[in-house]
């Protein structure tokens, strides 16, 4: 086996800095969008019209409980007090730790073989091509890794008031009990579906985006001293760059992250003021996707874009950011 060339980190030393920055970016991120998120899936599971607009459209005359960001701000502030918002956080929090972990870790191993590298000036002169490929698999990854915590979440973000599962816990054993377990598993495939163009789209146009403002950094600043990440990028520089990689992936992706709510939810009592609920889930994706779209319009593969948006452009550019300075804390003080 070929020894890492003098500087670089050893590979467990790596493993070690990749998987614990990555956790810790997650957390931060996950934390802090967890409004958005909470909103985004009300959305995406309420069959009915989610704008006044779409309402009046589709000339349907009964009510839909969510009709727009700020409404459904209110009300669940009004029913379900501050933490409501963070409603399905503490299985968000046991995903997005594991989840992040695997995925920056076989991020890096991937980038490592096909630059002959683990220094990040040599990641940053892959390919876009490669970029993308390593992604998507390093998302993959972490979503089979993670994907019983994602279930979790989305059933507890989505039930509102009054609720059926108390617990994370309470809501683990009606599903083993009920689905069985493959029941934790319900709506993996179209996620994988989705995960494959959205963690490549995120990793591969982040490194571009890099690529680019490092190039323009280069003529706009060719002796300058800043202090700067190893890169040749400010920690600003580096949110902006993850902001576009996240809102650029969520745009494309939204749909099967609509479908995937819908497999999640499947059979999910709810109190009656929050519309129908889905009663049988779709055959697989595709079917999923017809169905919406005869039903509810293009507008229904598109519930809950706004707070998705919003949600992955600081969502994006927190995690990356946050994984930058605490791996390069964690290097320092490891290596």
């Amino acid at each position: 086996m070929v020894s890492p060339p003098t500087g670089e980190p050893g590979q467990v030393k790596r493993a070690v800095i990749d998987s614990s920055a990555g956790a810790i970016a997650g957390c931060v991120s996950r934390t802090v969008t967890s409004p958005l998120d909470v909103i985004k899936i009300r959305f995406q599971v309420q069959l009915e019209p989610t704008t006044k607009w779409a309402l009046v459209q589709r000339s349907l005359s009964g009510p839909s409980k969510y009709t727009g960001m700020l409404q459904a701000t209110r009300d669940i502030f009004r029913e379900e007090g501050l933490p409501g918002f963070w409603r399905g956080n503490v299985p968000a929090l046991l995903m997005v730790m594991p989840y992040t972990a695997i995925q920056f870790t076989v991020l890096h191993r991937l980038k490592t073989y096909a630059a002959g590298s683990s220094k990040t000036e040599a990641h940053s002169r892959l390919s876009p091509y490669l970029s993308y490929i390593s992604g998507a698999l390093a998302g993959c990854a972490a979503t089979v890794g993670s994907y019983p915590f994602d279930l979790l979440r989305t059933i507890l973000a989505s039930q509102g008031e009054p609720k059926i599962y108390p617990t994370m816990r309470s809501a683990l054993i009606d599903i083993i009990r009920t689905r069985g377990f493959r029941g934790l598993y319900a709506g993996l495939s179209p996620t994988l579906v989705e995960i494959v163009p959205y963690a490549g789209l995120q990793f591969g146009t982040y490194d571009t985006f890099k690529r680019w403002t490092t190039v323009w950094n280069h003529r706009r600043y060719p002796n300058s001293g800043r202090a700067k990440t190893e890169d040749g990028l400010s920690s600003f520089q580096l949110f902006l760059c993850g902001l576009a990689a996240g809102t650029c992936a969520k745009l494309v992706c939204h749909p099967l992250d609509v479908v995937k709510k819908r497999f999640q939810i499947e059979g999910l009592q709810r109190h009656p003021r929050y519309g129908a609920r889905v009663e049988q889930a779709y055959r697989n994706m595709f079917d999923g996707l017809r169905r919406i779209l005869k039903t509810e319009g293009a507008a229904g593969l598109y519930k809950g874009i706004i707070p998705s948006t919003v949600k992955a452009a600081p969502a994006g550019a927190v995690t990356f950011v946050a994984y930058e300075i605490t791996s390069d804390w964690l290097e320092s003080i490891l290596t």
